[in-house]
């Protein structure tokens, strides 16, 4: 495709922030959909800002007028009871107003399909990839499961569980495998997708290149942040809705949405094949030490953690640096 001019909804979120200089970089005139304009412009008043709410089709006909292509990224995880439904139609109206509009590519993220029966977020998620996809705007629905980086709320449970937990319980959810993938190469995953030959609308796995439970996850973080590993004490009967309650007391994250994150990892989120990458000549994924390391380093530059859990945080790393010099 050449570029032209595209709209980029979920613009402020963790993903859309990672994408929106590398479109600028590939030629694109990119087009930030926001509920909230005037605040978008508080924060970035530099960049193209459109308001525009999904569940209404003038809205949707409205923003993509004189668009080439799209990235939809909205989710409405966290906001209450039937959003899998109000996603779905949001979906499927932003399709339609996509053929009006003339667009000649879609490309969507969405989540990996489990191994077992799907939680009404990842349930949701692969219904609005299939929505979007049963349009006849050429569409390109992209699958991670945890995606690494500063910002992702999965990280960010993550990263606070394993610097803030000497010690835990273990659920039967911890067992659970993924194949987390960087937002590096998630972002390098959005572009290609605008430029990719496509016959059919079809939708890709996007795996990191190592397969981990969630327990080797907290290690492997604990360990990028210079920590012991948790202990952890099995408690097989602790599901994963009752354990994510806990959540709220450890972690920053939003825990509506947390709450839907954890129970999503009931059963494996393991791709079906990595085709996605060879189709693309991406061979050199970042592992999952290399995209916590850059994690870490970005929000390292933006100062301490504030509250007392980051003054336990500094006291764990400085007793943890102590023992290993002593």
């Amino acid at each position: 495709m050449k570029p032209g001019t595209i709209l980029l909804t979920g613009a402020t979120g963790f993903v859309g922030t990672a994408v929106r200089a590398p479109l600028h970089a590939a030629g694109w005139k990119v087009r930030c959909l926001t509920r909230d304009v005037q605040r978008a412009r508080r924060r970035l008043q530099d960049l193209d800002w459109v308001q525009g709410d999904l569940s209404n089709m003038a809205d949707c006909e409205r923003v993509l007028d004189g668009c080439a292509a799209a990235i939809y990224l909205v989710h409405s995880i966290g906001e209450g009871g039937g959003f899998g439904q109000h996603e779905v139609q949001a979906a499927q109206r932003f399709a339609q107003a996509a053929e009006h509009a003339g667009l000649q590519r879609i490309v969507y993220l969405g989540g990996v399909a489990p191994s077992g029966p799907p939680s009404v977020h990842l349930q949701s998620r692969m219904a609005v990839g299939q929505a979007l996809r049963s349009g006849s705007v050429p569409t390109i629905e992209l699958r991670a499961s945890m995606i690494i980086g500063h910002g992702s709320l999965s990280w960010l449970i993550v990263r606070d569980l394993a610097a803030r937990l000497p010690v835990m319980v273990l659920p039967s959810w911890l067992r659970t495998r993924s194949q987390p993938v960087s937002i590096e190469d998630v972002v390098a995953a959005l572009l290609a997708s605008l430029d990719l030959p496509l016959q059919q609308n079809e939708w890709f796995d996007l795996p990191g290149p190592n397969v981990m439970s969630a327990h080797e996850i907290l290690d492997a973080a604990a360990h990028v942040m210079g920590l012991p590993r948790p202990r952890a004490i099995e408690v097989p009967l602790l599901s994963a809705r009752l354990s994510s309650h806990w959540l709220r007391f450890v972690t920053r994250a939003d825990w509506k949405v947390a709450k839907e994150i954890v129970v999503g990892l009931t059963n494996d989120l393991l791709a079906q094949d990595a085709r996605f990458w060879a189709l693309i000549g991406r061979s050199n994924l970042l592992s999952f030490e290399q995209a916590a390391r850059a994690a870490l380093l970005l929000e390292a530059q933006q100062g301490d953690v504030a509250g007392v859990w980051g003054f336990l945080e500094r006291l764990r790393a400085k007793a943890s640096r102590y023992q290993s010099q002593h």
